[in-house]
């Protein structure tokens, strides 16, 4: 676990908590000061030098990102993609894959919408199995493996749902999926930054992934991994010059490692921001911050479970550092509000987020805080004294 002497490092290292209590984690974090910093540093270069010029200046240090990534999540460089968000990267891996009519999607209960939205955008005529969970929650694996059939092309999973505190158990459902040869793609947004991601552990050939959530990156970064033993299976969707090489008139050689999912324009100022935010995770120690996430989040379940009105509708044998209540007689939106003029940031989700978890569950909406590891246990009180007067 962190000392007292940690936090209060990261603190110092986070100028909002200075002004806001900032439980939307999962939405986007509070950057750490040396991110700012970062970013703000190289903009100023870019307008001063020139972007072309300040790129080639920092063309070694932007590489390094991709170290840092690969440091992260048990990888190499060649099998990292940097990319503007998840959805860029979990589409990037989707549409790559060569579907046919009839092939099946297995999922679970608690996809995300714009994943679901995709199986049925898809070109193809696809279709989608749903693994049904357990009594608490978790996913039934018998009936998973019982759902798998010759025609199952894709195992797509979200790790760690938008709302529900809920942690899908993403190396046992890899250990299966290497078992029958489908591709598995974890929608890991919720969970890099939070949660130790270990992909040869998880046996995943894709994973996507947002800066902005608990990575504590910028908005607009994001990164995609794409197991090398995988890539000569996919057909990118879009290409460019810096994802291919144009050979003569009517040729062109695809690159071979993962930066075929990328292009060439992006935001370099973005890109070392995430860098730097990867490398003090690193530092920091992502299994410590994953025990002071739970540790926090249970703090939040228990005292919120302990009020009258309150309720949390968290599932699940391992929980997140999310988590999804709703107060009686008061909408998701009117406790957000609440909550915002007494400095203390929440969000909140409706059926459409997660529309099979939701409906499934009899849930319109619920509230959603969700902690990291620079939160204190002060703020949660704070927190739970203000949903105590409301």
């Amino acid at each position: 676990m962190f000392s007292a002497k940690d936090i209060e490092r990261f603190r110092q290292d986070t100028d909002g908590v200075q002004k806001v209590i900032h439980f939307n984690n999962a939405g986007s974090a509070l950057p750490v000061n040396q991110v700012r910093d970062a970013v703000v540093d190289y903009t100023i270069e870019e307008a001063t030098f020139g972007g072309y010029e300040t790129h080639t200046k920092y063309f070694g240090v932007l590489e390094d990102t991709y170290e840092a990534i690969g440091k992260l999540i048990n990888t190499s460089k060649e099998e990292i993609a940097i990319v503007e968000n998840a959805t860029v990267a979990w589409n990037a891996a989707f549409q790559a894959i060569q579907f046919k009519d009839g092939d099946e999607i297995i999922t679970n209960q608690s996809d995300y919408a714009s994943n679901y939205i995709a199986y049925l955008h898809h070109r193809n005529d696809l279709q989608v199995k749903v693994i049904p969970n357990l009594e608490n929650g978790d996913p039934d694996l018998k009936a998973f493996e019982a759902l798998i059939s010759n025609k199952t092309k894709l195992v797509s999973i979200t790790h760690m749902p938008t709302n529900g505190g809920f942690v899908s158990p993403a190396e046992a459902i890899g250990r299966i999926c290497r078992k029958h040869g489908v591709f598995y793609l974890l929608d890991a947004c919720q969970s890099v930054g939070q949660y130790p991601i270990d992909v040869e552990a998880i046996g995943c050939d894709f994973l996507s992934v947002t800066g902005r959530k608990y990575v504590r990156a910028p908005r607009g970064t994001g990164f995609l991994y794409v197991r090398k033993s995988t890539m000569p299976k996919l057909r990118p969707l879009t290409l460019d010059l810096h994802a291919a090489n144009w050979t003569g008139p009517n040729s062109y050689e695809i690159r071979n490692d993962a930066r075929k999912f990328e292009n060439w324009e992006g935001n370099r100022a973005a890109v070392l921001g995430l860098k730097v935010a990867v490398e003090y995770i690193l530092e920091a120690d992502i299994d410590k911050i994953w025990s002071r996430v739970q540790s926090l989040a249970n703090i939040v379940r228990e005292g919120l479970s302990a009020i009258d009105g309150a309720a949390v509708h968290d599932i699940g044998s391992v929980k997140s550092g999310i988590v999804s209540f709703t107060i009686a007689g008061k909408s998701a939106n009117e406790v957000k509000e609440y909550l915002l003029a007494k400095g203390i940031n929440v969000s909140w989700n409706g059926v459409p987020n997660t529309y099979l978890d939701m409906t499934a569950r009899g849930l319109k909406e619920i509230v959603r805080a969700s902690v990291h590891y620079y939160n204190t246990e002060a703020e949660i009180e704070t927190f739970l004294e203000a949903i105590r007067k409301m």
